[in-house]
């Protein structure tokens, strides 16, 4: 199993919309390609403005075959140029991890 764990950073004052963009126009192309993810959520102390997500794959095989489908999509091209355009984030870091032996994950359906 791969856990994909990424975190961004988002401009203060812009963190609704910023998930507003992302719920309309990011989302479901993400849903379709890369299933539900493990979690999605918002700094609520620590480093603000943050948003955290996870997604859960197979493998690295599996990460690359569904993301390179993602990035095909024309609904997901759209919501990157809509992003880019909007320039809500300031840091993206992704860290792609591997549970311990002692705490198995499942994959969310």
């Amino acid at each position: 199993m791969l856990v994909d764990h990424r975190t961004y950073l988002i401009k203060p004052g812009r963190m609704q919309a910023y998930l507003d963009l992302y719920e309309r126009h990011g989302f479901p192309a993400q849903v379709r390609h890369l299933g539900k993810p493990l979690a999605y959520m918002v700094t609520e102390s620590g480093e603000m403005n943050s948003t955290v997500h996870i997604w859960v794959y197979e493998d690295a095989a599996d990460r690359a075959r569904r993301r390179a489908s993602m990035m095909a999509d024309p609904d997901w091209q759209n919501y990157l140029r809509l992003s880019a355009d909007a320039g809500y984030i300031e840091k993206q870091t992704t860290k792609l991890m591997t549970p311990a032996t002692f705490a198995p994950l499942s994959k969310p359906a």
